[in-house]
């Protein structure tokens, strides 16, 4: 590959990572601005927290509704929508006179920002195919992966100078910026021959389709319970390294950090090594590794191991996320170029619902116990291995059963 090729590769990717990186800037940058935000409208904790369960709807449905306009109306014009739908509802948060407004608000802000998540995924698909959308995937990853641990640093420095609302402000901002880069400098992706014609029965049916593709769901199965442990791990980790462990605030930070570039690691890997060993096999050795790490961290917590043995372990279950998260991606949407939108918003929900099922049962036994954590994380990654053979692995055995008896 030449230079200008990866350069080219390089730019596209930032370009769709800036877009895509709405979902994290949006759930992390006003992390550190919840007491504020409880002291500005007079509320309690639990309903600002309860903003951020509104945005992570707004994210989950949203991709379901963006993937479906795009597959009809192509890439370019729904994400323009959405944008600009993005930087409104960003700055009436800003402006909202009590926490029921901002709630709704946050809703609608995350449902707009789920359209850079499945449209962005969604042209990767309809742009490279085979072992190059997996290397693109990877690199996509590597700009996503870093927003997470950038966004609440980002989020803190702002309303270390102004108020929880220059939160919402530059959130705006980036939404214009955004918008702006899709009106000049995105082209459109899927052509109209291409689209899927709009029809809610049809559309209906595609979902239907893809639900009843065993080895597209073993694929989305295996990626969302992967993903769904790690919101274990994230609402987990804070009680556990600081609580039980006894952590300061900034320690918590630094190790939270490294095992956030455990997960760029892990895609990396997956992009780098790919023409040399088959996204398949990486999807079963990322498996394996969370099945092994995930059932160590498990036994170290009921043993009350020392925190260094539990970093480690925990550095290896994250690293296991990424080399998952990437080969699977580019395995399920393989043969999904004709509903690309559809499949990439039904991965992106599949983790967001799973994730919503397993982070309240961390703290089911109070906040002086990694068990409850443990048991979920080991739990998710057995699961999603019995998805994958279960689904994937039957599903091709039976396929090459068929073609040798057709054979004879």
């Amino acid at each position: 590959m030449g230079n200008k090729t990866i350069h080219n590769h390089l730019r596209f990717a930032l370009l769709l990572g800036a877009f895509s990186a709405l979902g994290p800037l949006t759930i992390d940058m006003y992390l550190p601005s919840f007491p504020e935000i409880a002291g500005a409208f007079g509320t309690k904790a639990s309903l600002v927290q309860l903003s951020l369960t509104a945005c992570l709807l707004g994210l989950a449905f949203g991709q379901i509704i963006m993937g479906v306009l795009s597959d009809v109306h192509g890439r370019r014009k729904p994400l323009i929508i959405a944008l600009v739908l993005y930087l409104t509802a960003s700055f009436i948060c800003a402006i909202a006179p009590n926490i029921a407004f901002f709630i709704v608000a946050r809703f609608i802000q995350g449902f707009a920002a789920a359209a850079g998540i499945v449209i962005s995924r969604a042209i990767v698909r309809d742009v490279f195919s085979g072992h190059e959308l997996t290397k693109f995937f990877s690199l996509l990853m590597l700009v996503n992966n870093a927003v997470p641990l950038l966004a609440p640093v980002a989020g803190g420095g702002i309303i270390s100078f102004t108020t929880w609302v220059g939160v919402f402000v530059v959130l705006g901002a980036i939404g214009i910026l955004l918008a702006v880069l899709a009106t000049w400098r995105l082209e459109e992706t899927l052509p109209i021959e291409n689209r899927t014609p709009n029809n809610l029965p049809q559309l209906l049916r595609n979902f239907g389709s893809l639900l009843n593709d065993r080895q597209f769901m073993g694929y989305a199965l295996a990626q969302g319970l992967m993903i769904g442990g790690v919101f274990a791990y994230v609402s987990g980790t804070p009680f556990i390294y600081q609580n039980i462990y006894g952590v300061s605030p900034q320690t918590f930070a630094i190790l939270f950090g490294t095992n956030g570039i455990s997960l760029i690691i892990g895609s990396q890997i997956v992009g780098r090594y790919v023409h040399i060993v088959t996204e398949r096999r990486f999807l079963i050795i990322g498996l394996l590794l969370a099945g092994i790490s995930s059932g160590g961290a498990l036994l170290w917590v009921l043993f009350k191991g020392p925190l260094p043995g539990l970093v480690f372990l925990l550095f290896l279950f994250v690293a296991s996320i990424g080399i998952t998260a990437t080969s699977s991606f580019s395995l399920a949407m393989e043969t999904q170029n004709h509903i690309a939108g559809s499949a990439s918003a039904l991965l992106g929900v599949i983790p967001f619902i799973l994730g919503a099922v397993v982070s309240p049962l961390v703290g089911i036994a109070g906040e002086h116990t990694a068990v409850p954590m443990g048991v979920i994380i080991f739990t998710t990654s057995s699961l999603a291995l019995l998805a994958y053979f279960g689904l994937v692995r039957r599903t091709k055995r039976n396929h090459q059963r068929f073609v040798a008896v057709g054979r004879r």
